[in-house]
């Protein structure tokens, strides 16, 4: 009789007794763990300095990259393009209100482009979101072309997060905008003096001001042609045209009240089906990754069987031993089957996740927005409003600037 050693294990095996034993072994090792999350929570930080008014840096956020070019292979079939849409807006809204509570900010407001200047400006990027984790990275950087810094943010979370009590209280992936604006702080507190902080203001001041006259405010600004701006002069505070690019700067301020009014009803209409989506996703993301755990040792353990089965006929020394082998390799050929199905399952369980994203991407179409002071008609996405109304903005300077005399400098 031949002999065949099962080497993982050192076990002497001869004929069926090893397509049995070392399925056992197999699917054995192959069981699944069962790993407890907990939740963590990183409270928002305060800073315990005052800061004088005037010396509160304003906060814009770019609308976040959904990151479809950089979604991994593994991930490309579970990823759905509609819902990273809606949550590259979803997103820079919570952590616009994140740091708003914080209290450390001038104006914080999530910006549908760059046209206006803000004195920090914070662009993000998602990486991963399936409910039971998200990645983002961000980069800051301020109004004079200096970058902060760039820093990646992930967190896992429990079963736990999607509680009715904790969903009231916070969004699952709060930690994640609370280590983010801490880090800001963090930042702003160990680099950026008082100085440093007025310079940036100005900047961001004098680049609005250029947009809309630059042949009289072209030349208070040097650029270096790489993103990075330096105060060359400052036009004196009693300069007309100084007075009258600032009430035009309010004038966008409100603007952009209004589109923060979009975010936040964009944001409130798609929390509870995001919030609902994201908890079935949770648990389609378990149950995805243990279906394919599944079918791996199923196929693992199938050709295993299959092998022994085929080598115990093909060389088995009696009848017994050959009928044996021939029953193993067809349990093993039904052990890879069932692993082909397992593989269908879970491709319904992706199914399942495009179709709550199709739902999800109707529940948050755009929306047009009204002004409140006058009427005017803005079309399109938010994003396209807000160069329309860029557009008004300089209207609204050009007819006006005819009654102002030509800007002055100081030293």
């Amino acid at each position: 009789m031949n002999t065949t050693f099962a080497r993982s294990t050192g076990l002497r095996l001869t004929g069926p007794r090893l397509t049995s034993l070392a399925l056992a072994a197999l699917l054995a090792g192959g069981c699944a763990t069962h790993t407890v999350r907990t939740t963590s929570y990183e409270p928002i930080v305060t800073d315990t300095e005052a800061i004088p008014e005037e010396l509160l840096m304003d906060v814009g956020i770019a609308v976040f990259d959904p990151g479809l070019d950089e979604i991994d292979k593994d991930d490309e079939e579970t990823t759905n393009h509609q819902i990273r849409l809606a949550e590259s807006r979803y997103a820079p809204y919570l952590l616009a209100e994140t740091l708003i509570r914080s209290g450390n900010w001038g104006i914080v407001y999530v910006m549908p482009n760059d046209a206006s200047p803000m004195d920090i400006r914070i662009d993000g990027t998602v990486l991963a979101s399936n409910g039971e984790s998200m990645a983002v990275r961000v980069r800051v950087s301020d109004a004079a072309g200096r970058h902060w810094y760039t820093r990646e943010y992930s967190e896992a979370i429990s079963q736990f997060a999607y509680e009715a009590t904790q969903r009231e209280q916070n969004d699952p992936f709060q930690v994640i905008y609370n280590a983010i604006a801490n880090d800001l702080l963090a930042f702003r507190k160990a680099n950026i003096d008082e100085a440093d902080i007025a310079q940036v203001r100005a900047v961001s001041e004098m680049r609005f001001a250029q947009r809309f006259l630059p042949e009289a405010f072209g030349d208070y600004l040097s650029a270096d042609g790489e993103g990075g701006y330096s105060l060359a002069a400052l036009p004196a505070e009693s300069d007309p045209s100084l007075r009258r690019v600032r009430e035009i700067r309010e004038r966008d301020y409100m603007f952009l009240d209004t589109v923060q009014e979009y975010y936040s009803g964009f944001t409130r209409e798609m929390r509870e089906p995001y919030d609902s989506w994201r908890e079935q996703s949770y648990h389609e993301t378990l149950a995805l990754r243990a279906l394919e755990d599944s079918a791996r040792r199923r196929f693992i353990a199938g050709t295993a069987v299959v092998l022994g089965g085929i080598a115990a006929a093909a060389n088995g020394g009696d009848y017994v031993t050959r009928v044996g082998g021939g029953i193993a390799a067809y349990a093993g050929a039904n052990l890879i089957m069932r692993g082909f199905r397992t593989q269908e399952e879970a491709r319904l369980h992706v199914q399942a996740l495009e179709e709550m994203g199709a739902s999800l991407e109707g529940e948050v179409a755009p929306r047009v927005i009204g002004l409140e002071d006058q009427t005017i008609t803005l079309t399109g996405t938010v994003e396209e409003q807000y160069e329309q109304w860029r557009e008004i903005l300089a209207d609204i300077y050009a007819a006006e600037r005819g009654e102002l005399p030509s800007a002055t400098v100081s030293d």
